[in-house]
């Protein structure tokens, strides 16, 4: 196939008839989750506009982000790429790249703190992609998925408050408080 013209769109619950079944069929054939109806609903009704779709010049789906934004266990704001596809034929094109790129430019713009995600230990090409876009590894998880297969999750630090709390540092500790430190023999 020559030079595709790909259009990038928000999804709108308006076009679920036109989309939906195309965006579950991706994503099954990709991911190893079987996801219900009900997940994609919950992430589309809630969050579609921090959902997007690479379009060829036929309306087809040839890849979907779906994601969510909100408070993360009363503290920072959270985004989270709950999904990510790209059909097989049309990878390596920059496809995911841009797509996770929208989700997370919008998720910035509504004041996010952090960014996660989690991904098969064993996709590397999605772990690669991740890592080109500033993400970092913060935790394997063991037997995550369904398959038996471990996980990593990743985190995007939008702020620098999100990353020092982390790491349990208080950017507004001055250290004219702290008591000297005799020196060491």
């Amino acid at each position: 196939m020559s030079e595709e013209r790909l259009q990038y769109v928000q999804y709108h619950s308006s076009k679920e008839s036109t989309y939906l079944t195309a965006i579950r069929q991706l994503i099954s054939n990709d991911l190893s989750e079987p996801y219900s109806i009900y997940v994609y609903r919950y992430f589309l009704y809630q969050w579609g506009d921090l959902c997007f779709l690479a379009l060829d010049e036929h309306n087809n789906v040839l890849g979907v982000v779906i994601s969510k934004l909100e408070p993360h266990r009363g503290g920072p704001m959270r985004g989270y790429i709950a999904m990510l596809a790209v059909k097989q034929e049309h990878r390596g094109k920059g496809i995911a790249t841009k797509l996770v790129r929208m989700a997370i430019d919008v998720m910035i713009e509504r004041d996010a703190d952090e960014i996660a995600l989690e991904t098969e230990v064993t996709n590397t090409a999605a772990m690669k992609l991740y890592e080109r876009l500033g993400f970092l590894r913060s935790k394997r998880l063991h037997r995550y998925y369904l398959n038996g297969n471990s996980a990593f999750r990743f985190m995007l630090f939008v702020k620098e408050s999100a990353f020092t709390s982390r790491l349990g540092y208080d950017e507004n500790d001055d250290d004219e408080d702290q008591p000297e430190l005799p020196p060491s023999a």
